[in-house]
């Protein structure tokens, strides 16, 4: 599928999965965390404002190599993992194995618009900066409204449109430039599509509309910045004066730039 799509405010210009074999797959599908640090450990805390992850059946939906599957799973959850990317799954097995980590109930390859589960059969799903590479993000979080129990969560990070700088790299003139690229998420749909047809970037307004006709609710919506630990491998005093700048402005009016939206969802019909 090729050209303008019908709704730019959440839809890329192409299929990121119809990108082609030959794109490179940290375009079509993002980065995963390959490494636990202290940003990955600032989401994780910030999930569990909202929701308690004891006990709880969850879902990393997206998992990548299984970082944040584990991070659940030591936080008392019976966590699983699912993702496109066969090859992140055996990876993600492989460091189960090495660890030991109990309470990983497995991994599997799955789509978010066609999850193998049953009706109401998760507590919580999670969506760290997933929801932007996947085919169609209507049908996701359709499905997500199907898989959750009443009362369920779901929690997702996904990239803002008023965030300076494009995290997931662009096209220019047929080759994919790998990088931070500033001010292209502030230009109109036409030309942000077609630089960056291989991710979404989405709208303050965007959620309410995803979710229409669906039995989620929004319960909050927020943003945060990054916890740039690169930085701070080279400089801890730089990183900690950046970070910390960062999270101030979380605090007041410009957290409307943050690098990321925290969506926390709650499917209608129970009580959690």
């Amino acid at each position: 599928m090729t050209g303008r799509p019908a709704d730019p405010s959440h839809a890329p210009a192409v299929d990121p999965h119809h990108l082609g074999a030959h794109e490179p797959e940290a375009a079509r599908l993002g980065n995963p965390s390959y490494v636990w640090r202290s940003g990955q450990e600032r989401r994780l805390a910030l999930i569990e404002r909202y929701v308690p992850l004891t006990g709880r059946r969850v879902l990393d939906l997206g998992c990548g190599v299984g970082e944040y599957v584990r991070a659940f799973a030591r936080r008392g959850a019976h966590a699983l993992g699912s993702d496109v990317a066969t090859g992140r799954l055996v990876e993600a097995r492989k460091r189960v194995a090495a660890t030991s980590t109990g309470g990983v109930d497995g991994f599997l390859a799955a789509a978010g618009e066609a999850l193998p589960f049953r009706d109401a059969s998760m507590d919580v799903i999670v969506l760290n900066e997933v929801i932007e590479h996947v085919a169609d993000d209507r049908a996701t979080l359709r499905e997500i409204a199907r898989v959750l129990v009443p009362g369920g969560t779901c929690v997702l990070y996904a990239p803002n449109r008023l965030y300076p700088f494009e995290t997931h790299g662009i096209y220019w003139r047929g080759r994919y430039i790998f990088g931070n690229i500033p001010f292209v998420n502030w230009l109109p749909d036409a030309a942000r599509n077609r630089l960056v047809p291989h991710a979404r970037a989405y709208r303050h307004g965007d959620w309410q509309r995803l979710i229409a006709g669906t039995s989620l609710r929004l319960v909050d919506q927020t943003y945060v910045y990054p916890g740039f630990d690169n930085i701070e491998e080279r400089s801890h005093a730089l990183g900690r004066f950046v970070r910390g700048a960062c999270y101030w402005a979380e605090g007041n009016a410009l957290r409307r730039f943050g690098l990321s939206h925290l969506v926390v969802l709650r499917r209608d019909g129970g009580t959690r």
